[in-house]
């Protein structure tokens, strides 16, 4: 059946890109004359290598135009949501009409398309939960009965949490900063906008940083950080912090000693004295010590 489900759509469906796609889709996945399937967001992502905002959008097309139906009392294999191709089942139970030459009109109530519950158990398809009468399909033109729907509800619901505000942090004290967010739902911001919260400068001051580089020092740190990590792509504020503390922890205090421990990387060494020598005497200057050779 699942070969008459794709020619229907080959052949009648209006939907185009990645509506198309998921339309056929679901149809190679049609179990009998009922054409329903079943499908979650993650396999038509896959199937149709689309973006997951992309298969939303062309699902509600599809379901908008009526030639797709979400059937939310029924539940496929891993809870899966379960779909039927109404115009592709009427198409079907027609033919078998006039292949069995029944005369009987088209425009007859849809007696013939009711579902069949026992008959989509062997493909894991059951219901979600034991219904009073199961297996009836709403028309969105007809009374308000039956189960299925034909465009789905709105996703971003109000929050379902009393005393927490739609937007902005949940914590009244928490500051509205680093809050953009990926199609992960992760926060992440580009290094220009990361902003040092308070728990990282406290770490600074904790450390000895701000006392070594200064107010003043510090900024340039922050600044040259900032100014490598321009064409870095968006981090989460974590992420970003932990790289800013290695940064600042690395950092050089303005006008302190500059120590080579690398041969060949600084100034040469005072002749007649060996590279250890050197480098010996570099330490020793550093700590303000005297040398024993005065």
């Amino acid at each position: 059946m699942s070969i008459d489900a794709r020619e229907w759509v080959w052949e009648n469906s209006s939907s185009k890109g990645a509506g198309r796609l998921i339309l056929l889709s679901l149809a190679d996945r049609v179990t009998d004359e009922q054409c329903i399937a079943w499908a979650s967001l993650t396999s038509l992502e896959k199937r149709t290598n689309a973006s997951r905002s992309t298969v939303r959008e062309a699902l509600d097309r599809l379901l908008a135009s009526g030639e797709l139906e979400q059937l939310d009392d029924l539940v496929g294999p891993q809870r899966s949501t379960v779909y039927r191709l109404p115009l592709a089942a009427k198409a079907m139970a027609q033919a078998m009409r006039e292949q069995d030459g029944d005369n009987s009109s088209p425009d007859e109530p849809e007696a013939s398309l009711a579902l069949r519950i026992s008959a989509l158990r062997r493909y894991g398809i059951r219901p979600r939960e034991v219904p009073e009468s199961p297996g009836t399909v709403r028309n969105p033109a007809g009374p308000e009965s039956g189960t299925s729907r034909r465009k789905p509800a709105q996703r971003r619901a109000r929050n379902r949490h009393s005393g927490v505000p739609e937007t902005g942090p949940q914590n009244r004290s928490e500051p509205k900063v680093n809050r953009r967010y990926s199609s992960s739902g992760t926060a992440v911001t580009p290094a220009s906008e990361w902003q040092v919260d308070p728990d990282t400068h406290t770490w600074a001051r904790q450390q000895g940083h701000l006392d070594r580089l200064g107010q003043e020092g510090l900024a340039a740190a922050d600044a040259k950080w900032r100014a490598h990590r321009a064409d870095f792509k968006p981090r989460s504020a974590g992420a970003w912090a932990a790289d800013w503390r290695s940064w600042i922890a690395r950092e050089r205090a303005p006008g302190g000693p500059q120590l080579y421990a690398v041969p060949g990387s600084g100034p040469a060494q005072p002749s007649g004295m060996t590279r250890a020598e050197a480098h010996t005497a570099a330490l020793l200057a550093a700590l303000d010590e005297p040398t024993g050779s005065e």
